[in-house]
């Protein structure tokens, strides 16, 4: 792919592996740096549904034409894609947006803020991600509301080692695909509870499951926006935050900073004024750049400003024992 335009083809490195459903070559008319790009999708070194080998991202996926496996890697500028399985046409054909096409930041004034320009400048390669894929988004937000990142990432493992199906191809060990929205529906009371998820979080998850098919939908209506937030808000017990962290995703959205953040508006604070602000403190810093300010937090997180660690920290419920 060029711009869009496939070059398909069955490369010799994986010959001895497995016999590839499809492969292509992604050549990107920007500069991609892929680990920074597609960073936000691994939830945690142990995710079974994705793996980094070196430069290289293996991602398994569950598409409306199936299961597929997928592997990324990026070669002096070209990203070489395999995938397997019955989803692997359109697993293919979403690594364009997946590695940041259609993604725009030609309108991103950085003037009131040298800061953000410099960033900017030493990571011309990241880009705003697409996966075309709202459900597998909203179920991993769903299950890191108001928990620790540990509790979150726990309990997606959990769940995705003895839900998730077995990936087609040569994905490594242990992986998995992320169950179907039939599978989310049918997991048992005392599954959840033994992942450590409370009621509230798993019957909101059951419940987005239900209305699968019209969360994909709201892919055509673009790149996130007011519009698409207030459908995913619609559904009980999916907030600002959670809709955010979503679309984020979901459909590359570049304006939904997540207002409700346990860590991000200080982060937010240091970066920008050098002190700590709250929920409203941040939004007031990122009003300057009103369309952009999802741009802005990916540029904030990729600075390396760190928030002083002191203060208290959030305790780790374990639900498992109630």
């Amino acid at each position: 792919m060029n711009g869009g335009v496939a070059e398909w083809g069955y490369p010799s490195w994986m010959d001895a592996v497995a016999t590839p459903t499809l492969a292509t070559v992604y050549r990107p008319r920007h500069p991609l740096n892929l680990r920074q790009t597609l960073s936000p999708l691994s939830r945690g070194t142990m995710d079974p549904s994705h793996r980094w080998d070196g430069p290289a991202l293996w991602r398994t996926v569950n598409t409306t034409a199936g299961v597929a496996t997928l592997h990324l890697v990026d070669r002096g500028g070209e990203i070489h894609a395999t995938a397997w399985g019955p989803g692997a046409e359109i697993a293919i054909a979403g690594v364009p947006e997946l590695c940041g096409q259609g993604d725009d930041w030609s309108g991103l004034d950085l003037s009131p803020h040298p800061f953000l320009a410099e960033v900017l400048r030493t990571s011309p390669g990241l880009r705003l991600l697409r996966t075309n894929n709202v459900l597998e988004a909203l179920i991993a937000a769903i299950l890191e509301q108001k928990v620790t990142n540990i509790e979150a990432r726990r309990a997606w493992r959990y769940l995705l080692t003895k839900y998730g199906t077995e990936p087609p191809g040569p994905a490594p060990h242990g992986m998995r695909v992320i169950p179907s929205a039939e599978a989310w529906r049918r997991i048992p009371s005392w599954e959840w509870h033994r992942a450590g998820v409370g009621p509230q979080r798993s019957e909101t998850a059951v419940k987005v499951a239900s209305v699968a098919a019209s969360l994909e939908r709201t892919l055509a209506l673009g790149r996130g926006g007011i519009e698409v937030a207030k459908k995913l808000r619609s559904l009980p017990g999916v907030g600002v935050w959670t809709a955010a962290e979503t679309t984020q995703r979901s459909h590359g959205d570049p304006d939904s900073p997540s207002v409700g953040d346990y860590h991000l508006p200080a982060l937010v604070g240091y970066a920008l004024v050098g002190k700590p602000v709250d929920d409203d403190g941040m939004l007031e810093l990122l009003a300057p750049y009103a369309g952009h300010r999802q741009r802005v937090m990916r540029l904030i997180m990729a600075s390396g400003v760190r928030k002083p660690m002191r203060g208290p920290r959030m305790t780790i419920q374990d639900h498992r024992a109630h």
